[in-house]
This record gives C-alpha cells, sequence and structure tokens, in this order.
C-alpha cells in the first residue's frame, strides 16, 4: 500500500494491520463490529481493496455486500428481536466504501435531519464498546447467521 491508501484506516483493518471483531471474511470483504455502535451488533462492511465510495465498487462487489448485509440482517433480528434491521452505504467521515447493518430498536436510529422537528438538538458521542462485548456480540452473531 503506498500514498493515500496507506492511511486510510479501513485498509489497515482490510489487510490487518488494525486489529478488528470480524463477524464475516471473504477473500473480497470483511464485516466487523463497529466500535462506537448505534445498537449492539452494529456492523460494518469493507471491500478489503479500496474503493472511495459505494459508487466506485463494481457491480459484482456490491453485490455480495447486499448478499452478506441481508444473511447478517436476519441474525440480527434473531438476536435483538427486531423487525427491522437498517442497511446503508456511507463515506462521509472515511472515504473508504463501507456499508452499516444496525438492528433498529426505534425509527430514530438511523434518521435524516428532515425528519426532526426540533430545531436545536444536542449529540452525544457514541460510547465505545469495550473489546470484551465486542467478542461476545461477535460470537452471538456468528453463531445466529446462516452464511454459505
Amino acid at each position: 500500500m503506498s500514498g493515500k491508501i496507506s492511511s486510510c484506516l479501513f485498509c489497515g483493518i482490510a489487510h490487518k494491520q488494525i486489529s478488528c471483531v470480524s463477524v464475516f471474511e471473504s477473500a473480497e470483504l470483511i464485516a466487523f463490529l463497529d466500535t462506537s455502535p448505534i445498537r449492539r451488533g452494529h456492523v460494518q462492511f469493507i471491500p478489503r481493496d479500496h474503493f472511495d465510495y459505494f459508487d466506485d465498487l463494481p457491480a459484482d462487489l456490491a453485490g455480495q455486500i447486499i448478499r452478506i448485509g441481508q444473511e447478517i440482517a436476519r441474525a440480527l433480528k434473531k438476536l435483538y428481536g427486531v423487525d427491522r434491521v437498517a442497511f446503508l452505504f456511507s463515506g462521509g467521515d472515511i472515504p473508504h466504501a463501507h456499508a452499516h447493518v444496525v438492528p433498529m430498536h426505534e425509527k430514530t436510529d438511523i434518521t435524516s435531519r428532515l425528519y426532526i422537528a426540533e430545531d436545536a438538538l444536542t449529540f452525544r458521542p457514541t460510547p465505545k464498546a469495550s473489546l470484551e462485548e465486542l467478542e461476545a456480540v461477535a460470537g452471538e452473531s456468528r453463531s445466529t447467521m446462516e452464511l454459505v
């Protein structure tokens, strides 16, 4: 890795230079628990190769992310007793294509400013999950998934 890619956090995770708690790995993808989860079980997906944004992904790779995301969503529904799991591609914080899968306990778990009525909102940082908690969640997720 060189230049921009060598300073990319997600490239560091993808190439095992930075540790994570994974719930799924393949030659092309890694899915791991977010260290500042919106909800318990919040998973991020990254391709091992660097692509800045989701629209830069080859279609087959984007399809793999969605397919594995659906499997993980089914597992999260079972684990957390929720009806919905959010799936979204993002890229505003780190320019390396990535997706999130989040169990939705409340409709505001993933939201838009367009749907918030109050003018003044305050936010606090999401709490960091401990390694022990992440390992427990990963074990629950892996044992519930029905991946091929």
